[in-house]
């Protein structure tokens, strides 16, 4: 194992972080089921009964392809059987694309969403950069979807839902799976080398950062009608698709930024400080007094939703590390520790791996939004992306990280 780690990281951390990445990495093998259907977890590691759901499936292959690049053990039989689900069951061999769930019989819910289908994407350019038989005929497979059915090249920017015959159910547009769409194509751009990855992903962040976020002072809308007009009304799913602006998609939408342009070979230009106005404001707007950060925020700031849950608190960790590699300050070399220790005191289940999704007013687990500990994805890219001292390259800068 390395003791490299960038020197902002507190004397110990970088080894805790390691630590927390295997105990995870650990925890959610027990996803893995007999035949190879790939489960949720409830708290305490046991999986859950239920369609198996696409975010389950691409999270877990992106996951522990990570965990196989970084070197940990027994990693490749999960990403099989993600990919062999992916070519299986979510495939829709009569309509194209990949539906959200599948059970024994067959589709669940056959909807085609953009969010999935770019985490197919992620989890396709992980698979390739671990070295998986499948991941370039499942990733031009993907694309070509992405290309013909989601993509609205005169707006470079994606649509969202159809049903499954391709029939579009709603004129809704999201800055969700169009930011998950940033992180994907960047992916697939450094695993390929092909040119249109990172051109669809810039064109994605010149419409959220340049134009919504520098006009709506670095806070970021999420929902729109057909035209990207701002929808201010909208209020969908609470977890997918809250009233307001969500925080925690500016850190994201922050750190990917700096990904794209480093990717771009730093141009000229205000890309550095437009991603850290996007993470600043979110710090200031979202942090809540006893740690952590609320969910939604009114367009003026004011927090909207106080829940906490852990996803925003890893996206922050991993946007203020970006920021650090950067340009090293001091106080931000304290902030990053500081929210470490949130995590420890308030998130992470040392005792059985994993983080807790949610907390109480108390700082206690809750199950009231999440059931179970839903997903290794957020905080396993917290764990390892800031243990290397690129912007991107992440797969290369992850390599033999836990070895």
């Amino acid at each position: 194992m390395t003791d490299t780690a960038p020197d902002f990281h507190a004397t110990g951390r970088p080894a805790l972080m390691r630590q927390d990445a295997l105990r995870q990495l650990d925890f959610f093998r027990a996803s893995l089921r007999p035949g190879g259907r790939l489960a949720t977890l409830a708290q305490d590691g046991t999986p859950k009964d239920g369609p198996q759901e696409l975010i389950t499936t691409t999270r877990l292959v992106h996951s522990y392809g990570l965990g196989q690049i970084a070197g940990a053990p027994d990693c490749a039989d999960i990403v099989d059987a993600g990919m062999a689900a992916l070519r299986g069951g979510h495939a829709d061999g009569q309509h194209g694309g990949f539906v959200w769930s599948f059970d024994a019989d067959g589709p669940v819910v056959g909807d085609k969403l953009a969010y999935g289908h770019m985490f197919v994407l992620l989890a396709a350019a992980t698979a390739k950069a671990a070295g998986h038989p499948d991941a370039d005929t499942l990733l031009a497979e993907v694309d070509a979807v992405i290309a013909e059915r989601f993509w609205e090249e005169g707006r470079g920017l994606s649509a969202d839902e159809f049903r499954r015959d391709w029939s579009p159910f709603s004129e809704y547009r999201g800055m969700n799976a169009n930011m998950h769409g940033v992180e994907a194509h960047l992916s697939a751009y450094e695993v390929t080398g092909q040119v249109h990855f990172l051109t669809r992903a810039e064109r994605i962040l010149a419409f959220f950062v340049d134009r919504m976020g520098a006009s709506n002072g670095w806070r970021l809308p999420e929902h729109y009608d057909s035209d990207w007009q701002v929808d201010r009304e909208y209020e969908g799913d609470p977890m997918f698709r809250p009233k307001g602006t969500t925080p925690g998609h500016s850190f994201e939408l922050g750190r990917l930024l700096l990904q794209a342009w480093d990717l771009r070979g730093r141009p000229e230009g205000d890309a550095p400080a437009r991603a850290r106005a996007l993470i600043e404001t979110a710090l200031a707007d979202a942090a809540m007094p006893d740690g952590g950060f609320c969910y939604t925020l009114d367009f003026d700031g004011t927090k909207r939703v106080r829940d906490r849950y852990w996803w925003p608190l890893t996206e922050a960790i991993g946007a203020v590390a970006t920021l650090l590699k950067l340009d090293p300050r001091e106080a931000d070399a304290a902030l990053y520790e500081d929210l470490w220790q949130q995590a420890e005191r308030l998130f992470i289940d040392e005792a059985r791996g994993g983080w807790f999704p949610e907390i109480d007013a108390g700082g206690r687990p809750v199950e009231i939004q999440f059931t179970g500990k839903p997903d290794i994805y957020h905080a396993l890219q917290a764990d390892l992306y800031p243990l290397h001292g690129g912007l991107s390259r992440h797969y290369d800068g992850i390599a033999g990280i836990l070895t």
